[in-house]
């Protein structure tokens, strides 16, 4: 008999729906959350004696047990006991250390790991299961959307599936895709399947919509954090403010009712994983999580509750326009603007209220960083920004300067 306790997400229930392709009836699955698969395993260690089932054999997926069981399951495996975890997380190479354990953060080819994938390998080493184009293409998509490849490629179907796992109950989706990939030479959505993506497409536009509008930036440590309150569509919400915020080091999502937080970064040089394992969480990379306790709310929560709202940059603009040769003007809390413009020297400068900066930075991007993290700043409308080149056109003609041609037009414009 085979029993699989793996994880509750798109990537442990798929591991679930693989081992049920495999073993059929003879497998046991239990999907658990991070912190109930200890009680789990403990659970079968105490109720399985070893003589009496040689032939049953545990697999953990995409977990990692305490180091307490760790020691327990080590000395179940030497003592006659079958058991094996796969996992792909950094946060459990140690495990390697065993013989009863395989992590790896990236396959043989360099493509980042998912359990699914790794188990996918595993099965078919072991000869439980062949290959074929559906079990391939389900497989990627989950592979995709776990280690969040799918931005990189476009590949948005991944994204649909993961989707879809949470729109309807898992007992009808682990029997939908088993009985697709049983029956089907190739993987794809159904008809029905299509149509409430869609739905949930505008849905999740819409919340996406106003989630952007309650993002909060402020400084933990080093890293400068945009932080959002959010129960749903983690993912999504944190592709879209990380994109648009480029200068924030990592978006923390906060899931009050849960009592989690849920931790994303666009950068190669933030690995959240570190950042969660601080606070006795881990996951990835660019996507980690923890619980919610004390430290994390107070400093994630309670000490940024009472700042603002990042305002949003202006997006409609025709005149104020990032990396403009005409500079471009930024506004900042108590009404003070920011604009930055390019020196003859080919660097990027920036004046606050007027008054010129002691700084210069080699790109337009390097200088709106800066000012981003360090001002809190946002791109300024239009209307804001001829009104500042009228000002300056004004007091260059008072002062007898020959006007700049380029900014007559702009404020000559309609």
């Amino acid at each position: 008999m085979y029993y699989v306790y793996s994880h509750n997400d798109l990537d442990g229930v798929s591991c679930g729906i693989l081992a049920k392709y495999a073993f059929g009836d003879e497998v046991e699955v239990r999907y658990n959350s991070i912190g109930s698969l200890n009680i789990q395993v403990e659970k079968y260690l105490n109720r399985v004696p070893v003589q009496g089932n040689p032939d049953d054999l545990l697999l953990i997926t995409d977990l990692s047990v305490n180091s307490d069981i760790e020691k327990r399951m080590d000395l179940h495996v030497r003592n006659g006991g079958r058991a094996y975890l796969i996992d792909h997380h950094k946060t459990a190479l140690h495990f390697n250390d065993y013989e009863w354990a395989q992590v790896h953060v990236q396959h043989h080819d360099g493509k980042l790991a998912s359990a699914t994938s790794l188990l996918y390998e595993y099965l078919i080493h072991h000869q439980h299961l062949e290959p074929n184009a559906a079990l391939d293409q389900y497989v990627e998509w989950v592979r995709l959307y776990d280690t969040w490849e799918w931005e990189i490629h476009n590949e948005t179907q991944a994204k649909r599936l993961n989707d879809l796992f949470y729109m309807i109950s898992l007992d009808d989706f682990e029997s939908r895709m088993i009985e697709r990939l049983k029956s089907s030479d190739s993987f794809s959505f159904d008809e029905f399947e299509e149509k409430i993506l869609d739905m949930e497409e505008d849905k999740i536009e819409r919340y996406i919509r106003r989630k952007r509008r309650e993002l909060i930036q402020t400084f933990i440590g080093e890293e400068c954090v945009g932080i959002v309150y959010a129960e749903s569509y983690h993912s999504e919400l944190a592709s879209e403010l990380g994109g648009s915020n480029p200068h924030l080091d990592y978006i923390a999502i906060l899931n009050m009712g849960g009592r989690k937080m849920s931790l994303r970064t666009i950068h190669d040089h933030i690995d959240v994983s570190a950042i969660a394992m601080r606070y006795g969480g881990g996951g990835h990379a660019k996507a980690s999580g923890c619980t919610m306790g004390e430290e994390v709310y107070r400093l994630f929560a309670a000490e940024p509750f009472e700042l603002d709202p990042l305002p949003m940059d202006a997006m409609k603009n025709q005149f104020n326009i990032k990396g403009s040769a005409n500079g471009a003007l930024y506004e900042a809390g108590g009404d003070a603007t920011l604009f930055l413009f390019r020196c003859p020297s080919g660097d990027w400068a920036a004046e606050w209220n007027g008054e010129r900066l002691p700084f210069q930075f080699p790109s337009f991007e390097d200088a709106e960083r800066h000012i981003k993290r360090q001002y809190g700043a946002w791109l300024a409308r239009d209307e804001a920004y001829v009104s500042l080149l009228s000002d300056h056109l004004k007091r260059s003609r008072n002062r007898g300067l020959a006007p700049d041609h380029d900014e007559e037009k702009i404020i000559e414009e309609p």
